[in-house]
């Protein structure tokens, strides 16, 4: 192909500067589609490289070779944003006017829960977008570089467009380059790419469309030289390399509110305007219709408005999230960010990568064909645990010459090592080589034995341009031996002959193109293996040598193969109405394989991100909707997936490794990266990191996150009436002019302390069966449904109905107002214990064994409530700050006849709706039926 001529007077790519907001981009050449010559003429560089002083010119205009890093928020700057919610200003509002009217004790008390609300924000939001600082960090410290015609090692900021750079295994590549001399070279570009496989690199110019992992003559910034050496002129540095680009995708994009932060949201703000559209009521109606003093309503109205807040939600909220966290721990999922932990158990959809979290990351020989022979292999990764059989039949290879010969070739023929420690197996080397060498062993030949028994005399490494590794060997007998591994189509050339169970037998090439095609069919990977009984003509092994003349002895499949664990969590996650996509950067072929045996997208298309970019908004999300496997992928892709999701209405977790994923990890609802094989900057854009890389450990935490969402909702469906029936009182002591039944102070102690107290126990409730049954909940969903709204009605009206009474019932017995208070709250106060226990299960009775004890933390927070409220009534020192007064056995028998009215009454109203078969129709969420 003939690349287009460059444009002149153009010298570098996205030329923006340190500064890139304040110049002007020059126009973009497409590096990989110019031939090196073309690129060396572009950027004025040649064999001797740059001169000290056109570096430093160069470095002037570009800028050093580093991306900008993000601008901090003071953690002051976090602190005050705690205060931004309307139950907070509604709270510090009433803390002003009681100050106001010289109430201290109900100040000091409502602004003290301000501040623990306000202290446990900051706690849960401390969290580190240290992302862009993982990205910088991949730049690679050192760079070995040509200038003035010599050798030299500079600091990579230094590096800048035009400079000559020299690679060899194992360096980090410092800036994004146009290769012009590669010898065996192979880069590990997983982290841009997501390919499982280290690329090999050339001189090659490609066309313009290529994606990324098909630019063969280029190398980029942060990736990894595995193997060989070369040459290469920097293109791009900083913020115009691809990890630039990538940066300031991550940059831009916003994160995501989580769908529960997003219900309290909205529940915060109905719940406020009701709060003070009841209070201003209240005043208006105590003022005008009753002629009440203005002092005296506005103590009513504060109490009424301290009633109504549920000060403890936030509180309940942070210790049900953070036992989750430590849950899902146990389970290798770390949470790095509260509030997933909750989202986890709301999506709807979760696009995994490949390799690695659905797959072992392992490369395995699966199919051997040999000329008379199809020869599949058992066992997965690495560990060599596994037969070798035809069709239901165990092979042995001593009966099959060709099979044995074949094995014996890929074992020879190989670079790489096979390790084991603590009971892990390891490759060390190119994975392909790794899964020639474990098939080895599954038929009892080991690397080293052969390499004694069959010592190398030579060989010619893989090289793209020749396609094949050739190696020169003498057996036993001292016969000598040359054997080739590589692509099929470049093997089969050197062949004249086949290897059949009689012996050499002329070539099939027919045969061999069908059994390729079929082999790749299944997403195979294909290596081709022959021998030649021939020894080099040279004392060295050349190309003449292996020029022809071989005897083809089997094609090798190889596929880097699902987790067994993956298939059932894949399994469980669609049993749970979650759809699961496959969003990974390999080759079609191979994620629709592997999509086929993990039961995603099974009869649908498989689309390539350049299908992707093709769309437009509308169709990609309907796209996105409907089809399950994307191959090809890049950051932009992956990142426009996962909006056209969330945008279709679906909660997304998107899984990822590389930096490649950082955009759509962050973007996501909730982002989840490998813990092992991982990026820093994946990690750190992420809000989960699995421990093991295991998809499975995704389902178990989405059941953790079922979980926490069920308790926090028990905990309101709790907290809500207590709040109700305190409100309700206060309500109807200003109806009927009577006498406030309890003041701010006490209100807060009921709401802080006791129900608090007790409502943090069902932070601790298991998940209940079924959990994984449900399809997600809707997103949009309100936090307090008809139903709950109806049962919060009926009791708050149970609880106002005995608070009320009995504050009533003493003052018409001639009881100071103070022991009258105190019967009001004590009355809420047992009533909540009682309720407690109703609140454990929804639908369920609580009068068994399971009910009244299945939960300790229960049993130990109304304990705990109960002597709290003892010292409440008892202490001096409490009754003198909230006005209370001590109870006789008496007046404690008609407190604890209330509290039982609440647990009956609730009690018989959910068996009503057993009965009545209304469960399934007033269920958090219907059964899941398998996605289509």
């Amino acid at each position: 192909m003939n690349p287009p001529s460059p444009k002149p007077d153009t010298e570098s790519t996205r030329d923006q500067g340190p500064n890139p907001g304040t110049r002007q981009a020059m126009p973009v050449p497409q590096w990989h589609t110019l031939a090196p010559a073309q690129a060396e003429a572009r950027l004025r560089s040649g064999p001797a490289g740059l001169t000290r002083e056109e570096a430093a010119e160069r470095l002037e205009r570009h800028g050093p070779n580093r991306l900008a890093p993000p601008r901090r928020q003071s953690a002051l700057l976090r602190l005050l944003r705690q205060f931004n919610s309307i139950l907070i200003y509604v709270m510090l509002g009433a803390c002003v006017i009681t100050a106001t009217l010289g109430h201290w004790v109900d100040t000091g008390v409502m602004f003290a829960a301000v501040v623990i609300n306000v202290i446990i924000g900051f706690i849960q939001e401390g969290k580190a977008e240290a992302a862009l600082d993982a990205i910088r960090n991949m730049l690679a410290p050192h760079a070995t570089v040509v200038r003035d015609g010599e050798r030299q090692e500079i600091d990579a900021a230094d590096l800048v467009p035009g400079d000559r750079v020299l690679l060899a295994s194992g360096d980090r590549v410092p800036g994004d380059m146009r290769l012009v001399g590669a010898r065996e070279l192979r880069v590990d570009e997983s982290a841009l790419t997501g390919e499982s496989l280290p690329a090999e690199k050339s001189t090659d110019s490609v066309d313009e469309a290529a994606p990324i992992g098909d630019r063969f003559g280029m190398a980029y910034s942060g990736t990894l030289v595995v193997h060989g050496t070369a040459q290469g002129i920097v293109v791009a540095t900083g913020a115009t390399s691809e990890l630039g680009r990538i940066n300031r995708l991550l940059a831009g994009v916003e994160n995501v509110t989580t769908p529960m932060l997003r219900q309290i949201d909205r529940f915060g703000r109905l719940l406020a305007f009701v709060i003070i559209a009841l209070c201003v009521a209240t005043y208006v109606y105590g003022t005008l219709a009753r002629g009440l003093p203005a002092g005296e309503m506005f103590l009513m109205a504060v109490a009424l408005a301290a009633s109504a807040i549920p000060e403890g939600l936030p509180a309940l909220m942070t210790v049900a999230l953070a036992l989750g966290v430590q849950r899902m721990a146990r389970r290798n999922a770390i949470v790095r960010r509260l509030p997933a932990v909750e989202t986890l158990g709301s999506v709807t959809v979760i696009c995994s990568d490949k390799t690695g979290t659905l797959t072992r990351n392992e490369m395995t020989v699966q199919r051997v064909v040999c000329a008379d022979r199809l020869v599949e292999v058992e066992g997965v990764g690495y560990e060599p645990v596994g037969g070798l059989r035809v069709g239901s039949d165990a092979v042995n290879p001593a009966d099959m010459p060709a099979l044995a010969l074949a094995i014996r070739a890929g074992v020879l023929c190989n670079d790489g090592r096979l390790r084991e420690a603590a009971g892990r197996w390891t490759v060390e080397g190119d994975p392909t080589e790794g899964a020639l060498l474990v098939l080895g062993r599954k038929a009892g030949l080991e690397h080293a034995v052969a390499e004694a028994d069959w010592p190398r005399l030579d060989s010619i490494p893989f090289e793209s341009q020749r396609r094949f590794m050739a190696t020169a060997h003498r057996d036993p007998d001292g016969n000598a031996w040359l054997f080739v591994k590589g692509a099929p189509e470049r093997v089969l050339d050197l062949c004249a002959d086949q290897l059949g169970p009689d012996g050499e037998e002329p070539l099939d090439v027919d045969f061999w193109r069908r059994m390729a095609n079929d082999t790749a069919a299944h997403g195979l990977r294909l290596l081709a293996l022959a021998c030649r009984r021939a020894a080099p003509v040279g004392e060295r092994l050349i190309d003449d040598d292996v020029a022809g003349g071989f005897t083809m002895l089997a094609l090798v499949g190889i596929i880097d193969p699902p987790r067994e664990e993956a298939v059932a969590a894949v399994a469980e996650c669609h049993r749970a109405g979650i759809r699961v996509k496959m969003i990974t950067g390999d080759h079609v072929e191979t994620a629709r394989a592997i999509g086929a045996q993990l039961a995603i997208g099974v009869g649908k298309p498989a689309f390539t991100g350049a299908e992707v970019a093709m769309m437009d908004e509308v169709t990609l999300r309907r796209t996105a909707m409907e089809v399950d496997v994307f191959a090809r992928a890049s950051p932009e892709h992956k990142l426009r997936l996962v909006q056209a999701l969330q945008e279709g209405g679906e909660v997304a977790a998107m899984t990822g490794d590389g930096v490649n994923d950082s955009p759509a990890l962050k973007r996501a609802d909730v982002g989840i990266a490998m813990g092992l094989k991982g990026t820093e900057a994946a990690k750190e854009a992420a809000d989960v990191v699995l421990a093991d890389d295991n998809f499975a450990t995704i389902a178990a935490a989405v059941r953790e996150g079922r979980a926490v969402y069920d308790n926090v909702r028990k905990f309101i469906l709790f907290m809500l009436p207590t709040n109700g029936g305190e409100a309700l009182v206060v309500i109807a002591a200003i109806l009927f002019e009577l006498a406030l039944p309890m003041t701010p102070a006490q209100v807060l102690w009921i709401n802080m302390v006791t129900s608090g107290c007790l409502g943090l126990a069902l932070a601790f409730e298991p998940s209940e069966p079924g959990i994984m049954g449900r399809r997600p909940r809707p997103p949009g969903e309100p936090l307090v449904t008809p139903f709950f709204a109806w049962r919060i009605v009926m009791v708050s009206l149970l609880m106002m109905a005995g608070s009320l009474g009995l504050f009533l019932m003493e003052l018409a017995a001639g009881k100071p107002v103070e022991t009258a208070r105190t019967m009001a709250v004590s009355a809420i106060v047992v009533a909540e214990m009682f309720y407690l226990l109703n609140s454990r299960f929804i639908f369920a009775p609580v009068t068994t064994i399971d009910g009244l004890t299945g939960n300790r933390y229960v049993l130990v927070a109304i304990l705990a409530c109960l002597l709290l409220q003892l010292g409440y009534v008892y202490l001096p020192p409490l009754q003198a700050v909230f006005g209370s007064a001590a109870l006789d056995s008496s007046e404690w028998m008609k407190v604890a006849g209330a509290g039982l009215l609440v647990f009956l009454v609730a009690e018989l109203e959910k068996l009503v709706i057993r009965r009545t078969g209304l469960v399934g129709r007033l269920s958090v969420a219907a059964p899941a039926t398998q996605p289509s």
